[in-house]
């Protein structure tokens, strides 16, 4: 109740604060020229004309020949954004969200492409980069925003422009830059659910070569909810957070050597699910509030640590040849406890650890000219993802532990270039490739135990149990994988403002060995030895794409369209499901190459400055709109259509997950000098259509079209804005939506859940059955406050 008063209070004292300042809104005041001038640079960035790196040089949104959204710092602040997965409702056909039950590690789809089960041991299908270093697994990548320059979002595949090679996209996360001179900033976030963060950085010069700089973020927040179970908050997040940043710039600035460090350590409490059907063994019944749980599972204490450190060498060989070298090193450790079925119950309770961690070499040397430019380089990755986990069930077998360990290690290089050609100043073309070189060494252990003190937790997680029988799975497989990838773009100025284009590019994402898979469990009788039990082979997608970037009323209106097409094949389908190993129930990871389908869609993106300069300098009041549209359709799916049976295309009852058919965003902003400052104020409202959790629909986990509501109002004071205050209110309508679950529930071949005569379902894994969601964040109103020094 405290809250809820809380969060009206605060939502009133907004109101009141937005009608006393707007009151001399239009009355002229004076405001310095830096304040207004940044607002004006605001709607020019508004105007899709922020300056971007996507393809490894310094272009606009509005000549780049590809499909990119790009947020800058004032936008994201603006926005009130705290992390990565505050993008998706404003970036068309993209899905960036935590992944069930944690805080940090993120779940990436675009143009409906992704990981569907983001366990170490799987490449991702969307890239992210943190300064140009590619983060190899998923684990710790919802990255929080704080000292940025500037995020900017690839769809399509990406390969022959840097890093590694993926399918579906890349989310570029570029750091700020050191000034050269002094520079000290502040900020503080008070709000609903006492959530209080603190944000602080400085740098300076030393002497005429050198820059330092430091920056760190303590970011905290109550739970939305409760386990009721345990007495612990649930939803609650608790962050530290630091980066660290040395440059050094030559006397001549032809050589440019960037050091950064970075870490993050997350103490938040699990996060458990809200289940949706009641407990019939445990008595547990379905809570009212969606963001409560009765979990009873709380080892190990979930722990997230992760950080890296990288060197980025830039140097300027002739008027027209550049060098770069980018080196880096990262790791990352999850100890999370996942409650499966979210009850008091030891039944399906999975204490489990996730550890990473990569070595990353990457070489360019780039030609720019009048007419030719482009870059040839040289990326090699070194990396081991390791996973551990117990399973603990309620049988008739005391403190019963299906324990799993896999570890996959990846070795690939490529090398790949891409030039542009301009015939004329209106015709350009641009031909790139790579090749890749793809090997995977894999570890995967499954034995069962009983007995310990923790109801037989591994000695991973404090205890001490007693192995019963023989290992179940004993393996050790190694698999090589290569592949070249090309890539084409014409494109064609009629005049300045004007664009079109049309690309064909192919993405490649290597197989490997799903390292929670059993050497006794196969999907299907076509599966005849341990290595094809756990292994699975590479997917391709070959898209097509056209597209057009204008600008209209003398820049007051611009447009971003494209549309695209894509062949995708060998679709690894990664899955878990109960099981039985060594003649008991377990759980099991089975991952195959099941799928080929096609995907095809638009997309938009439109700014319309509506009015400028109507109270003065820096007033305007601007419109940004997105819209994608997605037709994901499975043209075939292997699977049984029933226990025992044999494979047979089951395309008909499969759907695309995390792929809403429709995306849509619009967002209305004006701001107004007023009694020397600028006010700003901005309605967001965003629209997903039906959107699945998982390749089978789900009457209990799919989520039917929603739309959010944000608004914000800031208002800054000073040269460049130097003083600001915030009001961000996100999903002021207080929208329940889930983002993800589990569901462990006998179903036929449509996804119906099977009844069991007892008043409830037919269990797959557990006593009673598993339906549990995870939900997007409720009503949050929050105050900033920046300084700038």
């Amino acid at each position: 109740m405290s809250r809820t008063v809380s969060t009206r209070t605060f939502l009133n004292a907004s109101v009141a604060f937005a009608a006393i300042v707007a009151t001399p809104a239009f009355a002229q005041n004076a405001t310095p020229a830096a304040t207004t001038q940044a607002a004006d640079e605001t709607v020019q960035d508004d105007s899709t004309d922020i300056v971007v790196t996507a393809r490894r040089r310094q272009e606009t949104l509005l000549s780049v020949p590809i499909a990119v959204t790009a947020f800058s710092a004032a936008k994201l602040e603006a926005a009130g954004a705290v992390d990565l997965t505050d993008l998706q409702n404003i970036t068309p056909n993209t899905t960036l969200k935590s992944a069930r039950g944690t805080n940090s590690t993120l779940a990436a789809f675009i143009r409906g492409v992704g990981q569907q089960d983001p366990v170490p041991g799987f490449e991702s299908g969307i890239g992210i980069y943190l300064d140009d270093v590619y983060l190899n697994r998923p684990q710790a990548a919802v990255l929080d925003i704080y000292d940025v320059e500037r995020i900017e979002i690839l769809r399509g595949p990406q390969g022959t422009l840097y890093g590694r090679n993926t399918i579906g996209g890349a989310v570029k996360y570029v750091t700020r830059k050191l000034p050269d001179h002094f520079e000290a900033n502040l900020k503080g976030s008070y709000g609903s659910y006492n959530q209080a963060d603190g944000i602080i950085s400085a740098s300076t010069p030393i002497g005429d070569l050198f820059r330092i700089g430091v920056s760190g973020a303590r970011l905290t927040r109550d739970g939305f909810g409760r386990n009721r179970n345990l007495g612990i908050d649930n939803y609650n997040k608790s962050i530290w957070a630091a980066r660290g940043t040395i440059e050094f710039t030559s006397p001549d600035s032809r050589l440019f050597v960037r050091l950064t460090g970075d870490y993050t350590h997350d103490t938040s409490n699990p996060r458990n699910g809200h289940r949706l059907i009641p407990g019939l063994v445990s008595g547990t019944p379905v809570l009212s509030n969606v963001f409560d749980t009765n979990a009873g599972l709380n080892f190990p204490k979930q722990d997230i640590k992760a950080g890296g450190g990288s060197m980025s060498v830039t140097a300027q060989l002739t008027d027209h040849v550049t060098f770069r070298s980018i080196s880096a090193y990262r790791a990352d450790r999850s100890f999370t406890p996942i409650d499966f079925d979210s009850t008091p119950l030891v039944d399906v309770d999975v204490p489990a650890v996730y550890r990473n961690n990569q070595t990353s070499q990457e070489f360019q040397l780039l030609y720019n000219s009048d007419k030719l430019n482009g870059l040839i380089g040289y990326y090699y990755l070194g990396a081991e993802a390791s996973t551990r986990f117990d399973v603990l069930l309620n049988t008739t077998l005391a403190n019963l532990n299906g324990n799993t360990a896999g570890d996959v290690k990846t070795e690939t290089s490529s090398i790949y270039g891409d030039f542009s050609y301009d015939f004329t100043p209106q015709v350009s073309l641009s031909l790139g490739g790579r090749y890749t070189w793809d090997q995977r060494k894999s570890f995967v252990f499954k034995q069962n135990y009983l007995g310990g003190p923790l109801n037989g937790a591994s000695a991973e997680f404090g205890g001490n149990p007693i192995p019963l029988g023989a290992p179940a799975t004993n393996f050790r497989g190694e698999a090589n994988f290569k592949r070249f990838t090309p890539r084409a773009s014409l494109s064609f100025k009629p005049t300045a403002d004007h664009m079109l284009y049309a690309s064909y590019s192919e993405g490649f994402k290597g197989g490997g060995f799903d390292p929670r898979g059993s050497a006794t469990q196969a999907p299907n009788s076509s599966y005849q030895s341990v290595y094809d039990y756990l292994s699975f082979d590479p997917e391709t997608v070959k898209s097509y794409e056209i597209g057009y970037k204008g600008s209209l009323l003398d820049r007051r209106l611009t447009l971003a369209l494209d549309g695209f097409y894509s062949n995708y094949d060998d679709v690894q389908v990664p899955g878990s499901s109960g099981c039985t190993v060594g003649g008991v129930p377990s759980f099991c990871g089975i991952t195959t190459n099941a799928a080929k389908a096609t995907i095809k869609g638009v997309e938009a993106e439109t700014t319309a400055v509506l009015a400028r300069g109507f109270a003065g300098a820096g007033s305007h009041v601007t419109f940004n709109g997105t819209l994608g549209y997605l037709d994901a359709k499975y043209n075939t799916f292997l699977g049984s259509a029933s226990a025992g049976a044999a494979p047979s295309n089951i395309a008909q009852f499969r759907v695309f997950q995390n792929t809403p058919k429709w995306t849509v965003s619009g967002t209305l902003s004006a701001a107004a000098p007023v009694a020397g400052g600028l006010l700003t104020a901005s309605g967001v409202a965003s629209y997903r259509s039906l959107t699945h959790q998982f390749e089978l629909a789900s009457p209990f986990l799919d989520q039917p079209g929603y739309t959010l509501f944000d608004a914000h109002l800031t208002y800054a004071i000073g040269s460049e804005g130097r003083y600001s205050i915030g009001v961000h209110g996100k999903n002021l309508t207080d929208k329940r939506y889930k983002t993800g679950g589990y569901q462990y529930i006998a179903v036929n071949v449509a996804g119906t859940p099977v009844l069991n005569g007892a008043g409830g379902y037919t269990p797959t894994l557990g006593k009673e059955g598993i339906a549990t969601a995870f939900y997007g964040n409720p009503r949050q109103v929050f105050a900033t406050f920046t300084a700038k020094f």
